[in-house]
């Protein structure tokens, strides 16, 4: 192969390599754009149908915060009614899912009897568990966007207020409840 050839071949896959290289990049870019795995998933609103991953219950009857997951490859969040439930699922997995978001109500804007929007990171929200106050399950973590709000809940219903990375398995254990009610 002469001199002429060979560069030319070497321009020529040079220009087909560039070529290839911004085509991927169009592509991820294309494939970004609902940001699936991008990280800029955002909490949503529950209506008036919206039931509980793990029991059912329908969330819009149910005063106190509620929670939702958004799980990689999923187009809706999986709701909870309480957050206690919410909780026990990022701390206690029975699978191993990746999470594109995990969101609670902050219950310093939110109305506790009938809660609707104000979601908040679940991992960044600070909560007061122990408190007088009931959710759907009875108690609950009453969960804050800010530090503040909690401890102002807390002086108000009692209980003890945690960041997220305080809060042990053992303290959002679901065990009782249903398992132990002799009515039903």
């Amino acid at each position: 192969m002469n001199d002429f050839a060979m560069t030319t071949r070497r321009r020529w896959l040079c220009r087909c390599g560039a070529a290839l290289a911004a085509f991927g990049a169009l592509g991820m870019v294309a494939c970004s754009r609902d940001g699936a795995e991008t990280g800029t998933a955002t909490a949503a609103d529950f209506g008036a149908d919206a039931s509980c991953a793990l029991d059912g219950m329908l969330l819009a009857e149910y005063a106190g915060p509620k929670g939702q997951l958004l799980v990689a490859g999923q187009s809706q969040p999986e709701w909870y009614c309480d957050t206690l439930e919410l909780l026990n699922v990022l701390l206690n997995p029975e699978q191993v899912r990746k999470l594109r978001g995990a969101w609670v109500q902050d219950m310093g804007r939110a109305d506790w009897e009938r809660p609707l929007g104000h979601w908040v990171d679940a991992r960044l929200a600070h909560y007061v568990l122990g408190s007088r106050r009931k959710g759907s399950m009875g108690k609950t973590a009453a969960s804050f966007a800010d530090v503040a709000a909690a401890q102002a809940f807390q002086g108000q219903h009692g209980g003890r207020v945690l960041a997220f990375s305080d809060i042990r398995p053992e303290m959002v254990d679901l065990s009782g409840g249903a398992l132990h009610d002799k009515r039903m």
